[in-house]
């Protein structure tokens, strides 16, 4: 079984921000397969399904981003599963908007969510798909400030969500194509399937 987790703040004032990209990527696959996410364990919401061809448990942590590794490491404890089986899905503002990035492992970049789950799993060797979130249209009239914290958290708007709504399905299928193919060929196929537009 692989653990697919999405990153995001729990509560309906977060539920469209940009920070739970991850979020909605989870709910995008449940939708798919048909389930609900919506059995308590591990402080996290979860659901048992199959994606591609594999069991799967997926997982909304629900203790607040900056405590997501808590709710991984214990979803992993209890379902005996290896650091390896775990994939995690999260939003990223160092990559544009309607695109999305494939790594076997990696520094936080600054997002507390990967932060937690590399310290309190003691590796950054884990799969993560990042969810580009970064760079908003010009038109659309807003700025990231420093940190993008307040861009994170505040809700997005239509043309946005609109764009988003594509990249979840290819997150979707960036998922498939990691338990079907492998991490490696995952990374061929996605990480350069969408290039952002040159200004």
């Amino acid at each position: 079984m692989k653990l697919i987790v999405g990153l995001g703040n729990p509560g309906p004032e977060y539920a469209l921000t940009p920070h739970n990209a991850g979020f909605l990527a989870i709910d995008r696959i449940a939708e798919i397969c048909d389930v609900q996410i919506a059995n308590r364990r591990c402080r996290a919401l979860t659901a048992r399904t199959k994606l591609a061809g594999h069991d799967v448990l997926l997982a909304k942590p629900e203790t607040f981003m900056n405590l997501s590794g808590i709710a991984v490491a214990a979803l992993l404890e209890e379902c005996e599963l290896k650091v390896e089986d775990l994939i995690v899905l999260y939003d990223e503002l160092a990559i544009p908007l309607g695109t999305l990035r494939i790594r076997e492992r990696g520094s936080a970049g600054g997002h507390n969510g990967v932060k937690s789950i590399s310290g309190v799993l003691g590796t950054e060797e884990w799969i993560r798909i990042r969810i580009g979130v970064g760079k908003p249209p010009l038109e659309s009239g807003r700025e990231i400030k420093a940190g993008g914290t307040d861009y994170l958290l505040a809700p997005m708007r239509k043309a946005e969500l609109a764009t988003l709504d594509e990249v979840l399905d290819q997150a979707v299928r960036a998922v498939e194509a990691v338990l079907t193919k492998g991490v490696s060929i995952a990374m061929n196929q996605f990480n350069k399937k969408v290039e952002p537009e040159s200004k």
